[in-house]
C-alpha cells in the first residue's frame, strides 16, 4: 500500500493534543513510518537521463506541416493538379502559399510563417516522418496522449511522474494549461488506473474551438481553481483538514486498500501545501520588463499565448516535471492562409522567446521542449483554401533535453502525403521522450487488471538517432 502523500507528523501530533487524532491514532501508528517516502519523491531512473524535465507545446486540430516545417518543391511545382488521391472525387494539389527557406549553421528548411523560431533553427530536431494510426481528432489526440485511442490510459505526463517523481513537494509534478478538450477531455492529463496522485494539475480552461488567445481559454489572467479556502484562516483550516484526513485514513484501514480514498489523502495535502507556493509560482510581476517583451507579453497578438510559456517556464524551474500548454483550433479545412497566419503569429515570438530564455537561464539543456499537433493535413486542397486530415504524415520538432539541435530526420513523400524514411509512430515518440527522460518504456509499467500495462503498449522503439 502507498504512504499517503504529504502526511505530516508535526501537524498530526498536533491534531492529537487538540482532541482530534485519537479517532484514528492506534490505526495510523504504522502510517507515520511509511509516510516518510511520499509517492511523488523523486525516484531513480533507469539509466542516466539527458533531460530532467518536459515542455509539451500542443497544436489541437493539428498545424500544416507541408506549410510550417516541411519543405515540398514539387507540391508547389505541381500545384493545380489533381493528385489522384481524392475521396470521391478530385484532389487538386496545394502548394505551401508561404516561402521556405533555410536557416542557421544546419540549414533546416522552415517557412516564412515562423520568422521567430527559424532563429533557433540549430537548436530544433525536426522529426518530418510522423505518423499515427487514425486521422479522426478525438482518437489521434487521445492516441498522443495516452498511447491508444480506444481505453482510458495514464497519460504521458502521469506516467513521467509515476516514474520519477518530483523535486518540489509543494507543486504539482505535472501541470497542463489551457488542456485540450478532444480526444476525452480530462483523459489527456489524468492517471486513469494509476494513484490519482500522478493526474495532471489543469491551469485555465479547457481549449475550446476558434481563434487562439483569450477566446480559447488562453487568457493571461489564469490561476488553479479552488487554490485558496476564502472562508477559513491557514491554521483553521489545518485543523479542519487533520480532521478530514484522520477519517479518510481510518477508513482506509478499515478497507485496506482504496485508491480513491487514498488519492483523495494525498490530493489534499498537496492542495493545502500548494496555496502558499502556486501563487508565487504564477506571480509574473516580478518579472522583468525585457523578460515579458522577450515572450511578446503586451502585445495584443502574443499576449496570451507568452503568458503561458512564461508560466511554463517557471514551473520548469520550480521543480515541476511535466507541463503542457496547449492552444488551437488549428483545424484549418478552410480559410487556411488567414487561420495559418494568425494562428503562427500568435505562437512564434512566445515559443522563441521560451527556447531563449532557457537557454539563458542554463535549463535548456536538461529541459526538453516539443511541439506537434495530433496529425498533419493533407497536401491537397480542401474547400479551395484548406487542407483536410492526414495521420499518415506530418512534422513535430523537440528541442534542448538531449537531442540533436539542426538536424531533420526522417521524410515523407515528394507531396507530404505518407511518411516514407525513418517512420515514426506515436509510440516510437513516446519511447524516445522517455528514453531522453532515463526511462526505459519497456519497464515503466503498472500492474492492472492481470497484466503489466505500459505507455507504449506492446510496442515502441527508441529513436536514437536524434540524441545529441
Amino acid at each position: 500500500m502507498n504512504a499517503p502523500f504529504g502526511f505530516n507528523r508535526r501537524h498530526f501530533l498536533q491534531s492529537t493534543s487538540s482532541g482530534f487524532g485519537y479517532l484514528a491514532f492506534s490505526a495510523l501508528s504504522t502510517w507515520a513510518a511509511e509516510a516518510a517516502q511520499s509517492p511523488l519523491a523523486p525516484k531513480a531512473p533507469h539509466f542516466a537521463p539527458r533531460a530532467k524535465r518536459v515542455i509539451f507545446l500542443f497544436m489541437p486540430g493539428a498545424p500544416s506541416h507541408v506549410d510550417t516545417f516541411d519543405y515540398k518543391p514539387k507540391l508547389t511545382a505541381d500545384t493545380g493538379k489533381d493528385s489522384g488521391k481524392g475521396r470521391g472525387g478530385p484532389a487538386t494539389l496545394l502548394g505551401s502559399p508561404w516561402k521556405f527557406s533555410q536557416h542557421g549553421k544546419s540549414g533546416l528548411w522552415i517557412s516564412t510563417l515562423f520568422p521567430e523560431v527559424a532563429k533557433q533553427a540549430d537548436e530544433l530536431c525536426l522529426v518530418r516522418s510522423m505518423h499515427t494510426d487514425l486521422p479522426n481528432h478525438p482518437q489521434a489526440v487521445s492516441q498522443m496522449h495516452t498511447g491508444t485511442s480506444q481505453f482510458i490510459r495514464p497519460s504521458m505526463g502521469a506516467w513521467s511522474l509515476y516514474g520519477l517523481g518530483t523535486v518540489n513537494e509543494n507543486l504539482p509534478g505535472f501541470i497542463t494549461i489551457n488542456p485540450p478538450a478532444q480526444g476525452g477531455g480530462a483523459k489527456n492529463y489524468g492517471s486513469a488506473f494509476l494513484p490519482a496522485i500522478y493526474q495532471g494539475t489543469k491551469i485555465g480552461a479547457q481549449g475550446l474551438p476558434g481563434a487562439l488567445g483569450r477566446r480559447s481559454g488562453g487568457g493571461g489572467e489564469q490561476t488553479i481553481s479552488n487554490i485558496q479556502n476564502p472562508r477559513y484562516p491557514t491554521e483553521t483550516e489545518r485543523t479542519q483538514l487533520d480532521f478530514i484526513q484522520t477519517l479518510n485514513k481510518e477508513k482506509l484501514q478499515q478497507e485496506g486498500f482504496d485508491p480513491q480514498v487514498e488519492g483523495v489523502i494525498q490530493s489534499n495535502e498537496l492542495a493545502f501545501r500548494m496555496q502558499n507556493v502556486v501563487p508565487q509560482v504564477m506571480d509574473m510581476s516580478k518579472e522583468t520588463e525585457a523578460t515579458k517583451k522577450l515572450y511578446g507579453i503586451g502585445d495584443n497578438e502574443t499576449d496570451a499565448f507568452g503568458r503561458q510559456c512564461l508560466m511554463a517556464r517557471r514551473f520548469a524551474e520550480s521543480g515541476v516535471r511535466f507541463i503542457q500548454v496547449s492552444v488551437g483550433n488549428w483545424d484549418h479545412h478552410r480559410n487556411l492562409t488567414a487561420s495559418m497566419e494568425s494562428n503562427c503569429g500568435a505562437i512564434d515570438k512566445p515559443i522563441a522567446g521560451l527556447l531563449t530564455d532557457l537557454r539563458q537561464k542554463g535549463l535548456l539543456k536538461d529541459t526538453l521542449v516539443i511541439w506537434g499537433g495530433e496529425f498533419g493535413r493533407t497536401p491537397h486542397a480542401q474547400s479551395g483554401d484548406g487542407r483536410d486530415h492526414n495521420n499518415k504524415g506530418f512534422t513535430t520538432w523537440m528541442a534542448g533535453g538531449g537531442v540533436k539541435g539542426g538536424l531533420s530526420y526522417g521524410s515523407t513523400d515528394d507531396y507530404g502525403y505518407e511518411a516514407v524514411e525513418n517512420k515514426v509512430h506515436i509510440h516510437d515518440w513516446h519511447a524516445t521522450i522517455f528514453a531522453l527522460l532515463g526511462l526505459d518504456h519497456e519497464k515503466l509499467t503498472y500492474r492492472y487488471a492481470g497484466r503489466d500495462f505500459r505507455l507504449t503498449d506492446v510496442s515502441g522503439t527508441v529513436v536514437k538517432e536524434i540524441f545529441a
